[in-house]
C-alpha cells in the first residue's frame, strides 16, 4: 500500500505534542496533549485551530462567473448563477440514481469559483468535474501548494479581528481577502463545528507561520479530527461516507435545505442535474426514510453500525447508526442514523443493539445543541 501523504505542518503537529493516525490518504493530527474533551470544550468557549489540508481545493475558471455557474449547475442541484459575489454555499454533487458522491463548499470569488471538497473523494471529484465541465470550456484546477486551516469558537472573530480588522465585518458564508500579520489568506466564515469560525486558505509555504501567530494568541489551541468528530456530531452535520453516500439522497439526508427554490420544480432552472426526477420527486413526496439524531439511554455511546429496532424483543430490524459517540456539550451518547419515516418523530422510542443486548434510545431533533453562526 502507499504511504500515507504528509500535511505541509506535519513536523509543526509532532512539535506541538500531536498523536498522527492514517486518515483519509494522509497521517493527521486526531488529538494533541490536552485530549479530546479538552480540545472539544475549548472550541466551544474560545477558538480551536484544525488543520484540514488534506481537503480538496480546487479553482473553476472559464469566460466569466455566469458560465462556470450555467456548467456547474448541471452536477449540482443548488443555485450557483444566483450566488452573490463574495459569498459561499454549501452544495452536493448528485449520482443519476439520485445519490450523494460527494458533498462540497463554493465561494463567488468573481470571475471564478474556488471550492472546498473531500479529502477522500477529491481524485474522483477532480476527475468528474474535468469530464462534464472541461467540454463546456471551463479549467478546472487542482491546487496542490495551499494549506487549509480551520479557527473555530466563539472567539474565533475577535482573534483574527486583532490580525485584520476586515474580519469583524464578515458574516457567515462571506469570503474575503485578508492578510493576517502580513500573510495573504483567502477566508470564509464557515467550518463544519456549527460555532462561528473561519477557514483560511493559504499558501502552503506560509502555513506555519500563520498557524505560529494564531497560535500566539491565548484564545487559541491545536485541536485534532477526534474533537472535530464530536463537535460536528453534536451540531448534526454529515460526514461524507458515513451519514450520506451514493447510497442516500438528499432528501432523506434532510439536505432539502440545500436545494433552492430556482432548482426545484416551478423554478427557473430546476431540474438539469444528475437523479434530478428522483430527487425533485422525493421534495414533492416525501422519502421511505429519513435521517433524524438518536439520544442513547445511559452513558453508553452506540457507533455507526448499531442495527436499530422498533421493540425492544423481536421484530426485524427497521435501520442503522450512521454516526455515534459521546457529546461532551451535551454531556451524554449522541448519534444520526437512518429510520422509516414513521419512525422518524422526536419523541419515538427505539432499540439499539450493543454487545448483543437491546438498549433504548429516543429520536431527538437535530442538531443537539444550537448552532452559533455569526449572522
Amino acid at each position: 500500500m502507499p504511504e500515507n501523504q504528509r500535511l505541509p505542518l506535519h513536523q509543526f503537529h509532532l512539535e506541538h505534542g500531536a498523536k498522527m493516525v492514517p486518515f483519509a490518504g494522509y497521517d493527521m493530527p486526531v488529538q494533541y496533549s490536552a485530549g479530546v474533551m479538552a480540545e472539544h470544550a475549548h472550541t466551544r468557549s474560545a477558538a480551536g485551530l484544525f488543520d484540514v489540508s488534506h481537503m480538496g481545493q480546487v479553482l473553476l475558471r472559464g469566460a466569466d462567473y455566469a458560465q462556470i455557474a450555467a456548467a456547474l449547475e448541471t452536477l449540482v442541484p443548488v443555485d450557483v448563477a444566483g450566488l452573490p459575489e463574495g459569498r459561499q454555499r454549501y452544495g452536493l454533487f448528485t449520482t443519476p440514481t439520485g445519490g450523494i458522491s460527494d458533498d462540497l463548499m463554493f465561494a463567488n470569488r468573481g470571475d471564478h469559483i474556488f471550492m472546498v471538497v473531500n479529502a477522500a473523494c477529491k481524485a474522483a471529484d477532480l476527475a468528474h468535474l474535468q469530464a462534464h465541465l472541461g467540454p463546456l470550456g471551463v479549467e478546472v484546477e487542482l491546487l496542490e501548494t495551499r494549506a487549509l486551516l480551520a479557527l473555530q469558537g466563539p472567539r474565533a472573530g475577535d482573534v483574527l479581528a486583532t490580525l485584520d480588522p476586515a474580519a469583524a465585518a464578515m458574516r457567515f458564508m462571506d469570503v474575503a481577502d485578508l492578510c493576517l500579520g502580513g500573510v495573504a489568506v483567502w477566508a470564509s466564515r464557515s467550518g463544519y463545528t456549527g460555532e462561528d469560525g473561519f477557514e483560511l486558505s493559504v499558501p502552503a509555504d506560509q502555513a506555519q507561520a500563520l498557524a505560529q501567530m494564531l497560535m500566539a494568541n491565548a484564545d487559541v489551541a491545536l485541536v485534532g479530527l477526534g474533537a472535530r468528530d464530536s463537535l460536528r456530531l453534536e451540531a448534526g452535520l454529515c460526514l461524507y461516507g458515513h451519514d450520506i453516500t451514493t447510497e442516500t439522497t438528499p432528501i432523506e439526508a434532510g439536505l432539502a435545505w440545500a436545494i433552492q427554490k430556482t432548482r426545484r420544480l416551478g423554478g427557473a432552472r430546476a431540474g438539469g442535474f444528475p437523479g434530478a426526477d428522483i430527487i425533485l420527486d422525493q421534495i414533492q413526496n416525501g422519502t421511505p426514510r429519513a435521517r433524524v439524531g438518536l439520544r442513547p439511554e445511559g452513558r453508553a455511546p452506540m457507533r455507526e453500525g448499531v442495527v436499530l429496532f422498533a421493540t425492544e424483543h423481536d421484530g426485524p430490524a427497521i435501520g442503522q447508526i450512521t454516526s455515534g459517540g459521546f457529546g461532551p456539550s451535551v454531556g451524554g451518547p449522541v448519534a444520526i442514523g437512518y429510520v422509516p419515516a414513521d419512525h422518524g418523530a422526536p419523541g419515538t422510542r427505539l432499540w439499539g443493539e450493543l454487545r448483543g443486548k437491546p438498549l433504548p434510545l429516543t429520536v431527538v431533533a437535530l442538531p443537539f445543541i444550537p448552532a452559533n453562526f455569526k449572522r
